[in-house]
C-alpha cells in the first residue's frame, strides 16, 4: 500500500511561516494529483471505495486550486478607478464643450464664418492630438514607466527632457508656419475668407506649443496614475472660450468677425493656465519642471524611435476627420466660389455647399462626447496598466488586462452606438437649434451624427488595441495599419462626397474605423497568442442581446414620442425619456443576464451573480 503521508509544497497559506518560495503551478499538480492518492490511499484503509459526491468534491477543489495558480491574479481596482475619474472630469469637460458648441450654433449658426472658425482652431488643436495626446504622451509613458521601475533617480531627466523637447520641436513648427503665413499673405491677392482664415490660423498657431507640452507632462502624471488633473486640463480652455464669447457679445457688443481673434486670444490664455495646472502635482513626485536636453540616454531614444511610427498608428481617427473636413471645405461652392470649378474644361458642380465644414464640426462633436467620455477615458485609464505588466514581462497579465478591456469596450461602445443613432435627432434639436442655427441645418447635422455613429465601436476598439501595441513598444503595426485606413477614407471620400454629400465622408470614415480594427485584432492575436474563451464569448454576447433589447424598446419609445409637437420643450422631453429608457433597460438586460461588466464599473470589481 503507498504511504498516506504526502506534504503539501511550502506556502500553502496554512499560516505558518516559512522562507521557502511560493508553489509553482507544476507543485500544485504534483499536490492535486497527491491529493488524489491521499484520497483514494485513505479509502482503502478505511476498506470502501469513494463514491460520486466524495470524488466530485476532490475534483471541484483540485480544479479551483489549479486556476487559481495558472490564471494570472489580475487587480482591476487601479484601472477602474481610473476610468472613473477620468471619464467624470471628462463628462464634465464635454458638458463645457457642449456649452461651447451650443454657443457656437447660437452666435455663428452653419455659415461660412463657422467653417473659418473650425478650420482655423483645427490646426493647432490637431498638432495636440498627434504630438500631444497621440504620440509623444504614448510614447514616453512606456519607457517613463520602465524608466521608473528600473533606475528612478533617473525618471525625472526623462521627464523634463521629452518636454523639452516636444516644446522646442513644436516652436521650431511655429515659427516657420507663422512665416510662411506672412509671406503667402503678402504674396498673393486673396479673398476676405481666406485672409480671415489665415489670420485666425497666425494667432492661434502658439497654442501648438503650450498644448504638446501639456499632453507630455499629463501623460508622466498618468505613469503615476495621476489622472485628475490632465483630465481636467481641457476644461479651463471651454471655460476660457465660453467666458470671452460672452463678454465680447453682451458687454461690448463686438461683431464676430472681431469676437473670433478676442477667441483665439483666449485660448492662448488657457494654454498658459493648462501648463501651471500641470506642474503642481508633478512636484509631488519629484519632477520639477526646468529644461533639460539629456537627448543621448537610451531611454530617450527609445521615445524618439517610438513616436514617429505613433503618429500615424494613434492619430488615425483624427487623421480621418482632418481628411474629411479638407475635402469638404476643397470641394463645397460659396459665394466667393461660385457653384462650380472647371476640371480640365468642363464645368463640374460642386457636391455641397457652404456650411458643410460646420455641419462636419457640429456631428464630430457629439459622437465624440461618448467617445471622449467612455472610450479614450477607458485607454488612458488601461494603458499605464498595460505598461506596466509589458515592464513586468508579465505576458500573461497583459494578455488578460488586454481582452478586459475589450469586454469593458464593447460593454459601453455597442449601447452607445445604438443609443446615439437613436437620440440623433433630439439631441442635435436641443443642443444647437437656436440663434441662427435653423430646423434644416438639425436634419443635416442629424444624418451626418447618425453616419458617424455607425462607427463608435470601432473608434473605441481602435483607441484599445493601439495601446496595447504600444505598452509593448511596437509602434510599427498601428502605422501601417494607419496608412491603409487614410488611403482607403481618402478614396471613399473622394467616391462617396458625389452620391451621398457630407454624409458620405462620415460613412467613410466609420467604415475605415473597423478597418483598422479588423487588421490589428488579427496581428494583435497573433502577436500575444491571444484567444477568445467561451467565457470571453458569453460576455461578448450579453453585451450585444443588451444592445439588441435596449435598440428595441428605444424605438418603440421614440415612435411614441414622435406624435408629440416639434417644438424645443417637447425635443428635450423626447431626449430626457429616450436616454432614462435606454440607460434604464440596458442596464436591467446586463443584470438579468448576469453581465459582470456591470459590476466592476459600478464596484470596480467583478460583479456578484445576478438571478
Amino acid at each position: 500500500m503507498r504511504s498516506v503521508q504526502k506534504c503539501r509544497p511550502a506556502g500553502d497559506g496554512t499560516g505558518g511561516k516559512t522562507d521557502a518560495q511560493p508553489p509553482s503551478v507544476a507543485d500544485e499538480i504534483d499536490y492535486v494529483e497527491s491529493s488524489k492518492e491521499n484520497r483514494s490511499d485513505a479509502q482503502e484503509v478505511s476498506g470502501r471505495r469513494p463514491n460520486g459526491r466524495e470524488f466530485q468534491e476532490v475534483q471541484v477543489v483540485s480544479a479551483v486550486s489549479l486556476q487559481e495558480k495558472i490564471e494570472p491574479r489580475m487587480n482591476t481596482a487601479p484601472m477602474i478607478r481610473g476610468f472613473r475619474q477620468i471619464a467624470f472630469l471628462t463628462v464634465i469637460s464635454r458638458v463645457f464643450g457642449l456649452v461651447r458648441d451650443m454657443a457656437y450654433a447660437h452666435f455663428f449658426g452653419r455659415g461660412g464664418l463657422m467653417d473659418i472658425w473650425t478650420i482655423a482652431f483645427m490646426i493647432p488643436n490637431l498638432s495636440r492630438r498627434i504630438f500631444g495626446e497621440g504620440a509623444a504622451s504614448s510614447s514616453l509613458i512606456p519607457v517613463y514607466s520602465e524608466e521608473l521601475k528600473k533606475h528612478p533617480e533617473r525618471s525625472a531627466d526623462l521627464a523634463r527632457t521629452a518636454a523639452t523637447v516636444i516644446f522646442v520641436i513644436l516652436a521650431a513648427i511655429v515659427v516657420l508656419g507663422e512665416l510662411g503665413i506672412w509671406w503667402y499673405c503678402r504674396s498673393h491677392i486673396l479673398i476676405p475668407e481666406t485672409r480671415l482664415k489665415l489670420s485666425l490660423i497666425a494667432v492661434m498657431l502658439p497654442y501648438a506649443c503650450l498644448i504638446c507640452t501639456v499632453a507630455v507632462l499629463g501623460g508622466v502624471l498618468n505613469a503615476h496614475r495621476h489622472f485628475a488633473m490632465p483630465a481636467a486640463a481641457p476644461i479651463v480652455l471651454n471655460i476660457f472660450i465660453i467666458g470671452l464669447m460672452c463678454v465680447g457679445v453682451w458687454l461690448f457688443k463686438l461683431p464676430n468677425e472681431t469676437l473670433v481673434f478676442v477667441m483665439a486670444t483666449g485660448i492662448l490664455l488657457a494654454g498658459l493656465t493648462q501648463m501651471l495646472m500641470q506642474m503642481i502635482p508633478l512636484s509631488r513626485y519629484g519632477v520639477v519642471l526646468r529644461p533639460a536636453w539629456k537627448v543621448k540616454t537610451e531611454a530617450f531614444k527609445k521615445i524618439m524611435i517610438l513616436m514617429g511610427p505613433m503618429i500615424l498608428g494613434l492619430t488615425v481617427t483624427q487623421l480621418n476627420t482632418l481628411a474629411d473636413i479638407l475635402i469638404a471645405n476643397g470641394l463645397s461652392g460659396s459665394e466667393d466660389k461660385g457653384a462650380f470649378f472647371m476640371w480640365f474644361g468642363r464645368e463640374v458642380n460642386y457636391p455641397v455647399w457652404a456650411g458643410s465644414v460646420s455641419t462636419l464640426y457640429f456631428s464630430q462633436r457629439l459622437y465624440q462626447f461618448p467617445l471622449g467620455v467612455l472610450g479614450i477615458s477607458l485607454a488612458t485609464a488601461i494603458f499605464p496598466v498595460l505598461s506596466a505588466a509589458a515592464a513586468d514581462k508579465d505576458e500573461a497579465l497583459l494578455s488578460k488586462t488586454i481582452l478586459k478591456g475589450f469586454q469593458l469596450a464593447l460593454f459601453v461602445a455597442l449601447p452607445a452606438t445604438a443609443g446615439l443613432i437613436l437620440v440623433a435627432r433630439p439631441l442635435t434639436a436641443v443642443l444647437f437649434q437656436h440663434g441662427q442655427f435653423a430646423a434644416g441645418d438639425t436634419a443635416e447635422v442629424q444624418w451626418v451624427l447618425i453616419f458617424y455613429a455607425i462607427g463608435l465601436s470601432g473608434y473605441f476598439l481602435q483607441q484599445l488595441i493601439t495601446r496595447a501595441f504600444y505598452s509593448v513598444k511596437d509602434s510599427k503595426w498601428p502605422a501601417r495599419t494607419a496608412m491603409i485606413a487614410v488611403g482607403v477614407n481618402i478614396t471613399l471620400n473622394l467616391t462617396l462626397i458625389w452620391p451621398l454629400g457630407v454624409k458620405g465622408l462620415a460613412m467613410a470614415t466609420a467604415l475605415c474605423s473597423y478597418l483598422q480594427v479588423v487588421i490589428l485584432w488579427l496581428i494583435l492575436r497573433k502577436k500575444f497568442n491571444l484567444s477568445i474563451s467561451v467565457k470571453n464569448r458569453v460576455i461578448f454576447a450579453k453585451s450585444l442581446i443588451g444592445t439588441v433589447v435596449m435598440s428595441l424598446f428605444g424605438a418603440i419609445c421614440l415612435f411614441a414620442l414622435s406624435k408629440l409637437p416639434q417644438s424645443r420643450f417637447f425635443e428635450s422631453l423626447r431626449l430626457v425619456v429616450l436616454v432614462a429608457v435606454c440607460a434604464g433597460v440596458y442596464a436591467l438586460a446586463a443584470r438579468r443576464l448576469g453581465n459582470e461588466m456591470l459590476g466592476l464599473l459600478i464596484k470596480g470589481r467583478k460583479g456578484a451573480k445576478t438571478p
